[in-house]
C-alpha cells in the first residue's frame, strides 16, 4: 500500500487529509505515476460543431485535426469522441496529451497548425470550432484507475502504474490525491470572462480563464467486457450516470458547473465505440465536491459503483481531474452556438 502521492512530489504538510493515517481502502485502486522529468502537461479538447447537414464536412474537419497530430510535437495520446448537445448540434472532439507544454506550444504555434486554425476559412465553412486546452502543472492533476493496463487519456503519456493506493474510497479521496492538497486549497480566484468577441452574434470568441478551473474527464470502457458486465453497466451504471450527466448539462450553472458533456468515443469514420466519458469543467474543485457528496444525482452514481465495482473484470472505470493556472489556459470559440462549453457561464465586460 502506497500513497497515491508520488515520492518526489510530496513534502511537508500544511493540510491535513480527510482520513486518518491507519485508513485502510475497502477495495484496490491505482493512480498513474510519472518520474521527475514531467513537470507540466497539456490537455487539448479541439471541437467540431455541425449541424447533422454537415457531418460528412465535420467528419473531414476531425480527420484533419487528428492528420495534423503527426507534424514534429505532436501529442504522445489522443482520442476521438462524439457528443450531441442539449442546442441539437452534433460536436466531434479531438483530445490530444502532450507530456510536456513546451512540445504543445510549439505544435500549436507551427505554421500548418496555426495557419489553420486562425484561417478565414473556419469562419466562412458554415462549422464551428472550439479549442479548450489546459496545462496544469504535475502537482496539480490526479488520476485514479480500476485496472492497470493500456491506461487511457493523461494515464498514456506518463510513466508507469502505482502499487495499491490509500487515498480513495472516501470522501474527500480526490482532492487527497492531488500534491498540491499538502499545501494549497486550489481555490478559485477572478471569474470566467468574454476577452474578444461576442458570443451571440458568433465569429471568433476568446474567453478569460482564471485560477484553479476544475476539469474533470471520468470514463467508462466496456470493449471486452462479457454480457454479463455489458449487462451491468447498461442496466444498473448507466442510468443513474445517465441522469447525473443530464443534470449537469442542464442545470449545473446554479452549482458551479461551467460545462459537462457526457460523449461516446468514435473511430474516424464517426462510429461509436464502446467507450464513453464525461468532460465536466467546475469553477473549483470545491464545488465539483460538493455535487459529488451531496447531490442525490451523484450519490446514486456513488453508491451503484461501490455496489458494482470489486466484481468488475473488463469493465474499466477511471477518472482523472485537474485543476490549472489562468494563465495556462486557452478557451477559443469560432462560430459555436452561445451555450457552447464555457462560452455560455462566460461574463461580458
Amino acid at each position: 500500500m502506497e500513497s497515491a502521492i508520488d515520492q518526489h512530489l510530496k513534502c511537508p504538510r500544511t493540510l491535513s487529509r480527510r482520513v486518518d493515517d491507519d485508513y485502510q481502502p475497502p477495495f484496490p485502486m491505482w493512480v498513474g505515476r510519472a518520474d521527475a522529468t514531467l513537470t507540466q502537461v497539456t490537455m487539448a479538447y479541439l471541437g467540431i460543431q455541425f449541424k447533422e447537414e454537415k457531418r460528412a464536412q465535420a467528419l473531414q474537419a476531425m480527420r484533419h485535426i487528428v492528420s495534423s497530430f503527426a507534424l514534429p510535437d505532436g501529442p504522445g495520446n489522443h482520442d476521438m469522441s462524439y457528443h450531441l448537445d442539449n442546442q441539437g448540434y452534433g460536436n466531434f472532439i479531438v483530445v490530444g496529451y502532450w507530456r510536456d507544454a513546451g512540445r504543445y506550444c510549439r505544435w500549436m504555434r507551427s505554421p500548418d497548425v496555426a495557419g489553420w486554425w486562425d484561417s478565414d476559412a473556419r469562419l466562412a465553412d458554415g462549422l464551428g470550432y472550439f479549442r479548450e486546452v489546459f496545462s496544469p502543472r504535475a502537482e496539480q492533476f490526479e488520476t485514479l484507475y480500476a485496472f492497470k493496463e493500456d491506461l487511457p487519456g493523461v494515464g498514456a503519456v506518463m510513466d508507469r502504474i502505482s502499487d495499491d493506493i490509500e487515498e480513495h474510497g472516501y470522501w474527500g479521496s480526490m482532492r487527497d490525491r492531488f500534491p498540491a492538497s499538502q499545501v494549497d486549497r486550489m481555490r478559485p480566484s477572478g471569474q470566467l470572462e468574454v476577452l474578444s468577441g461576442e458570443p451571440a452574434k458568433g465569429g471568433r470568441v476568446l474567453l478569460k480563464g482564471h485560477d484553479n478551473i476544475a476539469l474533470i474527464r471520468s470514463g467508462q470502457d466496456w470493449v471486452d467486457a462479457d454480457p454479463e458486465e455489458r449487462a451491468l453497466y447498461f442496466n444498473e451504471m448507466l442510468p443513474p450516470l445517465q441522469d447525473g450527466m443530464d443534470f449537469l448539462r442542464d442545470q449545473g450553472k446554479e452549482i458551479g458547473c461551467y460545462s459537462n458533456r457526457f460523449v461516446r468515443n468514435v473511430d474516424l469514420e464517426g462510429n461509436l465505440l464502446d467507450i464513453a466519458y464525461d468532460i465536466g469543467h467546475w469553477r473549483s474543485l470545491d464545488l465539483l465536491e460538493r455535487w459529488a457528496e451531496s447531490h442525490p444525482t451523484h450519490l446514486r452514481i456513488f453508491t451503484t459503483f461501490f455496489k458494482v465495482v470489486t466484481g468488475l473484470k473488463k469493465l474499466r472505470l477511471y477518472h482523472e481531474v485537474s485543476v490549472s493556472d489562468g494563465a495556462t489556459q486557452w478557451l477559443e470559440y469560432i462560430n459555436c452556438h452561445p451555450q457552447t462549453g464555457m462560452l455560455r457561464d462566460a461574463k461580458t465586460s
